[in-house]
Order: C-alpha cells, then structure tokens, then sequence
C-alpha cells in the first residue's frame, strides 16, 4: 500500500511542484494545506504516513508549532521544509523533534530520500515502542502473578500450619469431632494449593504455546451425562443441575455408532473447559438455585449454553474477566485467583472455537461456548 504525505505549504508553485514529486515517486497526497491550524484537523481526518510542513506558514499558527501538536496528538512523523537555516529557528524546530529538513529550493532526490528515511525511522520507533509497552505489560504481569501467588498461597499454607500445631501441641485435649474438622481445613487447604499450582502451569503453558491439542472423536452426548454426573458430587443440596441436549442424536442417527463418524474434539479440554464453567456457576451461586447446562448441536456447530442464577457480573468488569487475574468485584471472600477464565477462553481457542458472556449483576451469568464439529 502506498504512503500518504500529506503537504502544509502556503506557497502555491512550491506546493504544486512538491505534489508532482511526490505523485512522480509513488506516493499519494491527499491535500495540500496553506495554514496550520487546518493541517492539525485535516491529519485528524486524513490520518497520514508523514507530513511534509514548512516552518513558517500565514496565520495564525506557524509550522513547528502545528508539528507539535500533530506529533504529540498523533504520532505521526514530520519533515520540515524551510528556506530559513538561522540558528534561532532551527533550534525551535529541533525541540520538536522532527523526523528531517529539506531545504528551499529543494532538489527532488533530496526530498524522495529525506522522506523515505523519515518513514524507515519512524517504523522502527514504532515497532520498538510496541515491544517496549509489551514488556511494560509483561512486567505488570508478572508483578500482579507474583503478587496473586503470594497472597492465594498464605492462606491455605496458614491454614495448614495452625491446625497441624493444635493437633499435634492440644492433641489429647481436642475431641475426635475437632481433629476430623481440622483434618478437613488440612486437607481441603491441600486441595487448593493443588489446584492453584495446576491453574499457574497451566497458564504458563497457554502462554508459551505448549498445550498440546490432541483431538479424537468423541461422544458429546456421553461427555456431557458423564461430567454433570462428575459435578454433581461437588454441587450442594441447593443447587440443581439440569442437562438438556438438543441436535446431537438427530445429526448422528443415520450414521452407524463408530469412532469415525463422532466429531474429533479434545476431550480433556473439554473437560477443563466445562468443568470451570460450570464449578464457578455452583460457586458464584452461593445461595443455591438452578443451573443449566444445554447442548445445541446444529450447522456443524456445538453450541454449549451454561446459565446460572447468581450474583452476575458488573457490566463494567465484563470485557476484562477473560484476562489473567481478572475478578469481578463483587465476589467477596468467595475464593479464587482469576487464572480460570482465562485458560478456559485458550482452551476454547485451540478448538477453533469462540466463547461470550451474558450477565447481569444480581440476577446470574450465562457462558455460551460454540465449537466447530468439523
């Protein structure tokens, strides 16, 4: 694609000959501006590769002091042109920073090869300061990462150390009911700490591109009776958890029942996937309630719905809950570190497939994940 200059000259011939310069070399001018004050809008609305402006324009507003504005507002590059080399005004001009001078009278090489190093220069600034805020990012990552480990792993780690010293210093004073109950806060701690370890390589993995997708044909309709019957165990009294398929046998029923004809999903993928979504629909339900849990084969598609009548999600907070160690703020002391959504969505992206959210804060969230059977 060619580069757009856009040319701030008030001088009608040298402006002309500028254009067809320009115009003879490959480029495109999208206008040609007298004054500074419309070039700061017209690169507004044109967004231009570079802008050739010479320094003393009529008006009101002289050239450097619209390069300044056009290169903090918009990051785009300026030349200057100039038929002033005085000290007094190319100090001013430096202050700007521009990307190159090209004297008046000018000489066509001279201008094409100014312009030319001003684009390469300012890519490459470009692509460095992109990998600089990439790594500021990484290092805010890795700062809140350790930060969320520290803080997740005290607990459970606190936990443990207080019960084994009252088992093993009051030992003969505490009732068997007592030392069962610690054992549970021992064990249970334990649990947490695992599957706080599982989520971080997990994580890690995702990030660096090491999770293995190995896709083999697999019996939906069975996937889904097999983990809601898995999560049940985990659910309480109060919840209810209600499968419901639509689709899938009628898509199958005139293939014979083989490995072959089933759609080649991973299945502990899967597994991950829906297990999360569905442990957090129990767990963001503190108060019990239904929980659904639908299949929708149809088009080549597997649609799951997951839906769920807790405490929801603030509006504000939605389109960030997909990233590492994002929580919504109204969870409260319910426990969790924010890694699980996070490896759910990746999980989902390795299957070619897409996942969103519907939630309203106080009435209960709904996950919909849609997966490519073919």
């Amino acid at each position: 694609m060619k580069d757009k200059i856009l040319v701030v000259e008030d001088e009608r011939i040298i402006a002309c000959d500028i254009k067809y310069c320009l115009e003879s070399s490959g480029y495109i001018v999208p206008a040609v501006i007298a004054y500074g004050e419309k070039a700061i809008t017209q690169v507004e609305e044109l967004q231009p590769d570079l802008v050739l402006m010479d320094m003393m324009l009529k008006g009101d507003m002289n050239g450097i002091e619209a390069a300044e504005i056009i290169m903090n507002t918009f990051n785009i590059p300026v030349v200057f042109l100039t038929a002033h080399s005085d000290e007094s005004t190319i100090t001013k001009a430096k202050a700007t920073q521009p990307f190159g001078y090209v004297l008046k009278p000018f000489e066509e090489t001279q201008l094409i090869t100014t312009i030319e190093i001003a684009l390469s220069k300012h890519q490459k600034e470009t692509v460095m300061r992109d990998e600089l805020q990439k790594e500021k990012e990484m290092r805010e990552l890795k700062s809140r990462f350790v930060s969320m480990v520290s803080h997740e792993f005290r607990n459970p780690l606190s936990t443990i150390l207080n019960s084994t010293e009252l088992l093993a210093n009051h030992s003969q004073e505490i009732t068997e009911n007592k030392k069962e109950e610690y054992l549970y806060h021992i064990q249970n701690a334990v649990k947490n700490l695992d599957r706080l370890l599982s989520d971080v390589l997990l994580v890690g993995k995702a990030e660096v591109h090491q999770t293995q997708f190995n896709p083999a044909p697999l019996d939906l309709e069975k996937f889904c009776q097999d983990l809601v019957a898995e999560i049940k165990l985990i659910a309480t009294e109060e919840h209810q958890i209600i499968l419901t398929i639509q689709g899938y046998r009628t898509q199958n029923e005139d293939r014979a029942s083989t490995d072959i004809n089933l759609p080649n999903l991973d299945e502990k993928l899967l597994r991950h996937i829906f297990t999360n979504l569905l442990s957090n629909a129990i767990k963001y339900s503190p108060q019990g309630g239904e929980i659904r849990f639908d299949l929708f084969c149809l088009q080549g598609e597997a649609i799951f719905r997951i839906q769920d009548k807790g405490i929801g999600i603030p509006e504000i907070e939605q389109d960030n809950l997909f990233n590492s160690f994002e929580r919504a703020s109204n969870v409260g002391k319910i426990p969790g570190h924010g890694l699980g959504l996070s490896i759910v969505k990746q999980y989902v992206e390795l299957h070619q497939g897409e996942i969103s959210l519907i939630s309203k804060e106080g009435v209960g969230t709904t996950f919909i994940v849609t997966i490519p059977l073919e």
